[in-house]
């Protein structure tokens, strides 16, 4: 780079504009789309580009060259809300959308390729679900899993798939690489991702993502209930309520001055 180009002050502005520019950009940009829309020298975008690769804020896809935000910004965007905790923003969303449905509700991160569950809200009752915060499952068995993982580059996903396998929790679970990746596909396409008894049978689940201020999903807001309860006439109506559930988490991670009381 030039003096003028390797000047601080410049070189900071740049750095930035690209994180910015890449982050408004959910399939990601190239350094010539970079260099171009951002007008930056395509020599001075290389040099940015290669260091905020290194340092994690950026991550290059092998095969199309395209740069998207990486881990480190997402960490840097955790901390800045480290005295926001998701839980208790979804709290009352957790527990009004039990009460519109007498079903167990929960609240899922990513974890080392698995689904975690960090909240919970029981349904009224002696039935209970078998759960707890804490558990950890499969993100192919499971709609909170499907949802946390619906946005991540298809790499990501298989080496997830790699780790922990397809197993078949019941006759009706995916345990295909092709057929789970079309399943991703539709929960992307519709906003939602269902068990259908994919992991215990006579149980049903809708999961919905929940998305950072960044537009990354940071958790998932799941539904558990039995087939009777989530049937096909009563499915799209908890469907919706579990998408709004999800909305009302994202839109107070993006404000959080105010609390949801749901």
């Amino acid at each position: 780079m030039s003096s003028t180009d390797s000047s601080p002050s410049t070189a900071v502005e740049r750095a930035l504009a690209i994180l910015e520019g890449v982050g408004q950009r959910r399939d990601g940009m190239t350094n010539s789309e970079i260099s171009r829309r951002l007008g930056i020298p395509k020599s001075s975008a290389s040099y940015l580009l290669r260091t905020l690769n290194q340092r994690g804020y950026l991550r290059r896809n092998a095969e199309t060259g395209k740069y998207r935000l990486g881990l480190k910004v997402l960490s840097l965007g955790r901390d800045a809300l480290a005295g926001l905790d998701i839980g208790d923003i979804a709290r009352p969303v957790l527990r009004a959308l039990v009460e519109r449905t007498q079903m167990t509700a929960h609240l899922a991160v990513l974890d080392h390729g698995e689904a975690v569950y960090i909240e919970k809200a029981d349904a009224p009752g002696f039935i209970k679900m078998d759960t707890w915060v804490g558990r950890r499952m499969f993100v192919h068995s499971t709609s909170v899993g499907k949802s946390l993982v619906t946005h991540l580059p298809k790499s990501d996903v298989e080496a997830i798939l790699r780790q922990h396998g397809l197993k078949k929790r019941t006759p009706k679970t995916i345990t295909s690489h092709a057929r789970y990746f079309a399943e991703l596909e539709k929960v992307r396409a519709q906003g939602y991702a269902l068990d259908d008894e994919e992991n215990s049978l006579g149980a049903r689940c809708v999961g919905a993502p929940v998305y950072d201020p960044l537009g990354n999903v940071e958790a998932a807001v799941g539904l558990s209930g039995t087939i009777l309860q989530m049937s096909d006439v009563n499915l799209p109506r908890i469907i919706e309520l579990v998408k709004d559930a999800a909305r009302k988490i994202s839109r107070q991670l993006a404000r959080p001055s105010t609390v949801v009381t749901a």
